[in-house]
């Protein structure tokens, strides 16, 4: 039977732990096919596509490819991206560094699958005031997290929702009036940087509030485990937990933390963890490791991704960030032939 990226993502939501692996099969070996650099990658390490029959076979292209070729499956051998109407994100980084480039060739499925993902976390959008704290990411036209916090504030359908850039003093009169009203639930969305510089220059009390973050110290800041963070930043703002989102701009899904640092990802994700010194040795059975992680909703990208996010596993499709592999760029890369 032949692979329909329509059919695949219209059946995405449906995707199921019994489903999983088909589905994930189905699309190793579409894009194992018509992906040219994953393609690539696959020759290199000897591995024949027809040979793989269960997904702890599948190899995963390391996440640094995203940096230094164009990851797109496309079964056009003269198809370009130019010719789809699609976006590319990038991703932020200090001074210096080569940024990741994810070219998504279906907007539109993107926004579909974020607003899935919080609402069947959340609930719907409609019944919350998002308000977005995200400095110098509001900077940037292609960055993929403000590119779904309009899509949250759009659909909240309301008239308080928006982005705060440097207005720290409005944002606080915001959720003041917002706490007066007591119409819907408060969600404040913001960079890791961004939440701390309002906790220790302000100190507000958001005990009504729910504070979500992001990550992203980006140079701006000493980095913390979540532990820390989440305890500096309840103490501060007065409530009993930070929830936290997980997402990248090589991926087109998000996971959701609603306490302790616990990650849930939606149905049509999942991951496996890789021994720290060896990227090919990988099973369900280990507990803690570097995440290789899958996205189906990446049909037109790659859907298998080796991360350098150390995590460990806590249940089915559940996991806690521990930190990340230094010095870890271009490991998997000097495998491919440039």
């Amino acid at each position: 039977m032949s692979f329909s990226c329509t059919s695949f993502k219209n059946a995405l939501i449906h995707t199921t732990p019994e489903n999983f692996d088909a589905k994930a099969l189905d699309l190793f070996r579409y894009q194992a096919r018509y992906n040219a650099i994953y393609k690539q990658y696959i020759t290199a390490l000897g591995i024949s596509p027809e040979h793989v029959q269960g997904i702890a076979q599948i190899p995963f292209l390391p996440i640094e490819c995203f940096k230094y070729h164009q990851i797109l499956t496309k079964e056009a051998e003269n198809d370009s991206f130019d010719t789809i109407q699609g976006r590319v994100f990038e991703s932020s980084g200090t001074t210096g560094q080569v940024n990741s480039k994810h070219y998504v060739a279906d907007v539109d499925f993107y926004t579909q699958i974020s607003l899935y993902a919080f609402e069947q976390k959340y609930g719907e959008l409609e019944n919350y005031h998002i308000l977005a704290l995200l400095p110098s990411y509001l900077e940037r036209s292609n960055s993929s997290l403000v590119y779904m916090a309009e899509a949250f504030i759009k659909k909240s359908n309301s008239t308080h929702s928006g982005f705060y850039l440097q207005n720290t003093n409005e944002l606080l009169q915001t959720i003041a009036l917002l706490n007066k009203q007591n119409d819907r639930k408060i969600l404040l969305i913001g960079v890791t940087f961004a939440l701390l510089d309002l906790a220790e220059q302000h100190a507000p009390n958001l005990s009504n509030v729910i504070v979500m973050e992001t990550g992203g110290m980006k140079g701006r800041r000493k980095e913390l485990i979540r532990e820390e963070l989440h305890a500096l930043l309840s103490k501060a703002f007065r409530i009993k937990t930070v929830h936290a989102e997980y997402g990248m701009t090589e991926l087109r899904s998000q996971a959701y933390s609603t306490e302790d640092g616990v990650f849930t990802l939606p149905a049509w994700c999942g991951f496996m963890l890789r021994d720290v010194n060896d990227a090919l040795d990988y099973s369900f059975e280990k507990r803690s490791g570097v995440m290789n992680f899958i996205d189906l909703a990446n049909v037109e990208s790659c859907a298998f991704i080796a991360t350098q996010d150390l995590a460990t596993k806590t249940a089915h499709n559940q996991f806690k960030i521990l930190g990340r592999v230094d010095n870890s760029d271009l490991r998997g890369c000097n495998l491919m032939v440039y």
